[in-house]
């Protein structure tokens, strides 16, 4: 009977064991995510109302596209960027968890003028990065590029929508 009861136990293990190891070594296919562009964005300095630049834009305005925005995305051109337009105006905070590349998080209160902006966010960090204002909305774009505009707080961002 012992030795039945080791047997049964030693296959058990083997199997527990095998069905481990299969598991872990699966690969999980998944496709990356292009870019939809959605509007046209211009970025302009409040002073001299000069365009610092033009964007094409993908919108995230329901409730998956703001919790997923970037994530899961190798890159994006510089041409490009990430509008998340919320419902309120509240004090928010990004994260980079599942961002494969560095940003730039420019939050642009309900008035559409920048109020902060979180340089160079690092790649797959969980770190909050908050804004230093009120903000509606928030803009992605890949990092150095508010360095490169000299994009400051005050200036304004206009969007159009584009057809489907």
């Amino acid at each position: 009977m012992k030795r039945i009861i080791v047997s049964a136990l030693f296959v058990s293990f083997l199997v527990f064991g095998y069905s481990c190891k299969n598991s872990s070594e699966e690969k999980v296919l998944t496709r990356e995510v292009s870019f939809k562009k959605e509007a046209e964005a211009t970025l302009k300095k409040t002073i001299s109302d000069s365009i610092v630049a033009n964007l094409d834009i993908e919108i995230a305005d329901d409730e998956y596209q703001t919790q997923t925005g970037l994530m899961y995305r190798k890159s994006m051109l510089d041409s490009q960027g990430m509008l998340f337009v919320f419902d309120d105006e509240t004090m928010r905070s990004f994260y980079m968890k599942n961002t494969e590349f560095a940003l730039d998080i420019i939050f642009i209160n309900s008035s559409k003028e920048v109020v902060s902006i979180q340089k160079n966010a690092k790649p797959l960090d969980p770190t909050p990065l908050p804004s230093e204002g009120i903000s509606k909305y928030v803009l992605e774009v890949n990092a150095g590029l508010s360095d490169k505009w000299n994009l400051q707080k005050g200036d304004k961002l206009s969007w159009n929508k584009v057809p489907n």
